[in-house]
């Protein structure tokens, strides 16, 4: 269609006329910032006083939102976590702190964003443990629980214990892989399906021990390093091969010492991809591609099918790419990656450890174990079932559906339609009507991972969901605030909401806890153990809140429904955790453009729950590499 040149001019005056706009708000939200920063920070941070070398003069153009984000970000994380400005200075009100770091947050994104999405650095990251025992499982087919044996890995990146940020190689480490080759490599020499697996030629009067060794390893080491070998890759276990034989070892024997060398190798220990030599992005390797996928998707090393297709240079091609993604999380490995996944943003490893409710006030958790698996394991199953069945990720907020179990049909004290000749197995089923169970926060694991292990906690639950479910996480709390109050001995029970209120005439804690209390409170028919009550310290628990916003809720229910129509921000925060959990380190600013266009696409397809995963594989993060030149954070 062509437009007439006189409506044509008026659409670009309108165009104009918007930009002008924008950019009239911008300079505006700049200032005010400035104003602000001024106020507030000029006495520490001027030119003549630069405490920590920090001048305000550094971030004083709107051009420096690109030039310095760095020198912003650290700026914004310093007020956030209440150390700028110094303690007895005068300070911004808590809704003043909060204004300046959403607008810095947003600004220097929208910088970062200008070109679009950029890929990310080269990987190389070491295995952790549970990637670590997944792959001596599949390069073995040899079924040992070895990943306890390693030093348990911290969170870093997005949350994560995959992030390369933190999986540095200490000592212990070195140590602990060198008895774990040496107990892998024995059990596998006397286990059938691994000798098999490796002793794939013998010597005979046609083939010498050494010519042997050659085809066995040949045929190891690709797949133990992820990727072709060369001539260089395989002499030095050749090597190795050949001075256990003059030792005096048996064939087998030398072989299985060899790849005890194999599997204390950086190649087998780390992901690790060919350098990009630059200087423009390129698509990564076939092969690392493969392993980005099998890593993100199952926590172990590719299968013969990814191999394959790496080989015959068909993994970048999206069509192959969403067909891929949808096989592999129909194939139990899947499991791993949701279990890895779910139990690390919302943190309920921890019901295993400091969460897990008072043993005296509920002993039905310490009795009876089968009950917290399936307690443990419902958010998980219900994860991967929604991604199996391509739902709608705002299904995790609520559905009419849930992972059920005897165990946790008596729990809930619901009826479900579970099938009678599995009943104590997890099944996908459909919740009745008005059970208040539908979604992630109607689940046992949820309620009692946000609860004190002696009472549940409105505190605890709003800053959760704020944090994990909303991606919008509270301030931390001022220094000196003072405890909840609980009840004495002697004295009249009082309900967790009636000494929150106490709390909250305190007006150091009113401001953040007008944002958290409201969301805990409508979930408060909850115990702690995810079972519904209706009174709390002999008092009807009254589940009625009004957010922040002003929307007014009224138990879980009505919670649920605003959430949803916060989908959004949802499913922005749910993107990002997964997008840093697939590349396996933290975000950079430049990553929020891909998160952006991601949520973009997930939005017009229905909120499709494959079509998040899709579009996380086939995003330029994670197909492409950068140049070394453009490889530091932006």
């Amino acid at each position: 269609m062509q437009f007439p040149l006189k409506t044509v001019g008026c659409l670009a005056a309108v165009l104009l006329a918007f930009s002008g706009i924008a950019q009239t708000r911008e300079t505006a939200e700049f200032t005010a910032a400035q104003t602000s920063l001024n106020k507030y920070c000029i006495a520490c941070h001027s030119a003549k006083n630069a405490v920590g070398g920090f001048r305000l003069d550094s971030v004083a153009s709107p051009e420096s939102l690109r030039t310095e984000a760095r020198r912003w970000v650290r700026l914004a994380a310093r007020v956030r976590e209440f150390e700028m400005p110094p303690k007895n200075a005068p300070a911004p009100t808590l809704d003043e702190r909060e204004k300046l770091l959403n607008w810095v947050e947003g600004a220097v994104r929208r910088k970062a964003c200008a070109d679009g999405p950029v890929p990310g650095p080269a990987m190389i990251r070491r295995l952790n443990r549970d990637e670590y025992a997944s792959t001596i499982r599949d390069l073995f087919e040899l079924h040992i629980d070895i990943g306890n044996l390693l030093p348990a890995e911290g969170a870093g990146g997005e949350g994560f214990d995959n992030a390369a940020e933190t999986l540095f190689l200490s000592p212990l480490h070195s140590e602990k892989y060198l008895e774990l080759a040496k107990m892998v490599t024995e059990f596998a020499a006397k286990d059938f399906k691994p000798r098999a697996r490796v002793l794939i030629a013998q010597p005979g009067p046609d083939l010498t021990p050494d010519a042997a060794a050659r085809q066995i390893l040949a045929a190891f080491l690709p797949r133990a390093f992820r990727r072709p070998i060369t001539g260089a890759d395989l002499d030095p276990y050749l090597s190795l091969f050949a001075a256990a034989r003059q030792r005096g070892q048996t064939f087998e024997g030398a072989i299985f010492f060899a790849l005890r060398g194999v599997l204390v190798s950086p190649m087998f220990l780390y992901l690790s991809e060919p350098p990009n030599p630059g200087p423009a992005a390129r698509p990564a390797d076939q092969f690392a591609l493969a392993s980005r996928l099998s890593y993100f998707l199952w926590g172990s090393m590719p299968d013969e099918l990814l191999f394959d297709l790496a080989a015959d240079g068909k993994l970048q091609e999206p069509a192959v790419l969403r067909e891929l993604t949808g096989r592999m999380l129909r194939n139990d490995r899947s499991l791993v990656f949701a279990q890895r996944f779910v139990e690390q943003w919302l943190h309920t490893r921890e019901l295993a450890g400091n969460k897990a409710p008072d043993a005296k006030l509920y002993p039905t958790w310490a009795a009876d174990e089968d009950l917290r698996s399936d307690i443990r394991f419902q958010p998980i199953l219900f994860f991967r079932e929604i991604l199996i069945r391509d739902r709608p990720i705002l299904d995790l907020l609520d559905s009419k559906h849930t992972i059920g179990t005897n165990n946790l049909e008596k729990h809930l004290g619901l009826k479900l339609p579970l099938n009678a000749n599995q009943r104590q197995q997890p099944q996908w089923t459909e919740l009745p009507e008005g059970s208040r169970r539908g979604g992630l926060l109607g689940m046992p694991a949820l309620l009692t991972v946000s609860s004190h292990p002696h009472r549940t906690s409105p505190v605890l639950r709003g800053a959760f969901i704020l944090e994990n479910i909303l991606g919008t996480p509270p301030p931390p709390p001022p220094p000196n605030v003072p405890p909840l109050e609980e009840t004495k001995e002697g004295a009249t029970p009082k309900s967790v909401r009636a000494r929150l209120e106490l709390h909250r005439t305190n007006p150091q804690c009113a401001s953040c806890h007008s944002r958290i209390d409201p969301i805990g409170f409508a979930l408060e028919n909850y115990d702690v153990m995810g079972r519904w009550r209706d009174t709390d310290g002999g008092q009807p628990v009254d589940a009625k809140a009004e957010m922040a916003d002003g929307t007014r809720i009224d138990g879980p229910q009505e919670l649920k429904a605003a959430l949803l129509a916060r989908r959004d921000a949802f499913t922005r925060n749910l993107t990002s955790k997964l997008l840093g959990f697939a590349l396996g380190r933290g975000l950079t600013l430049a990553d929020s453009c891909t998160v952006d266009a991601i949520v973009t696409r997930v939005r017009e397809h229905n909120y499709s729950s494959q079509t998040l995963l899709e579009e996380i594989v086939l995003s330029v993060p994670f197909r492409q590499q950068a140049p070394p030149s453009t490889q530091k954070e932006k």
